[in-house]
């Protein structure tokens, strides 16, 4: 069988532009990728952009990959879930400080199923029916152990969210692939305690120590425990 290929989805506000660092880890270890860019979060996005919009967009690239690997971070977790059954040629899924909500929950509800107030909470504020981040409070919750130097090119280039796209439930069952779930310890946008309950329903529990964005601030690290072989 031939090795899958890595298709990279990132959380809200973002783009595929975060990955970044990692693709040139995947380069340097001949490691074959594939990236998305959410409507849910792009600059024009329509507010009446869903979960299963963005999910089925990652399922399109990832049938056109082969036997694939759906690497989700943070809403892209919830993104990677309602997309795994429409995908043919699933290997696994892998978390990244992310979310992982069950059937019926909402982002919104599985970032609130530990009760626990995170700095991202205090850098998201609403405008009609988008949700931006205030970049002064973006940097700590977002890229706290970056370089000065990365966490600007990065907050240069968030974008807006759709609220539908956190509220709207997950509407897909399980499906039969491992699951690894990358924990990051010092994450000060989805809570640690919030990961472990995630995690939780996953198989394979690694942890990193690094904030909200370790393939800005540890890609090598990362790329480590990305493409170690999953198991159930």
């Amino acid at each position: 069988m031939s090795h899958p290929t890595f298709l990279l989805v990132h959380g809200a506000w973002s783009g595929s532009w975060c990955w970044e660092f990692v693709t040139h880890e995947f380069n340097a270890r001949d490691v074959t990728y594939a990236t998305v860019d959410l409507p849910s979060s792009t600059p024009n996005a329509h507010p009446e952009t869903y979960l299963i919009d963005d999910a089925r967009d990652v399922a399109e690239v990832a049938n056109r990959c082969g036997p694939v690997v759906l690497v989700g971070h943070s809403y892209g977790g919830s993104v990677i879930t309602e997309a795994a059954p429409l995908v043919d040629k699933l290997h696994g899924l892998i978390y990244v400080a992310a979310l992982l909500p069950n059937a019926g929950e909402s982002s919104t509800d599985a970032s609130r199923a530990v009760r626990v107030r995170t700095a991202l909470d205090d850098a998201i504020y609403l405008e009609g029916d988008m949700l931006y981040l205030r970049e002064d409070l973006a940097r700590g919750a977002l890229y706290q152990d970056c370089e000065e130097e990365v966490a600007n090119w990065a907050l240069a280039r968030l974008s807006s969210q759709t609220l539908a796209s956190f509220r709207s439930p997950r509407a897909s069952g399980d499906v039969d692939a491992p699951r690894r779930y990358v924990r990051c310890d010092q994450d000060r946008a989805i809570d640690p305690s919030t990961q472990t309950l995630m995690a939780s329903r996953c198989g394979d529990v690694v942890t990193l120590s690094s904030g909200h964005s370790p393939f800005l601030s540890r890609p090598a690290s990362l790329v480590d425990l990305l493409v170690a072989p999953l198991h159930d």
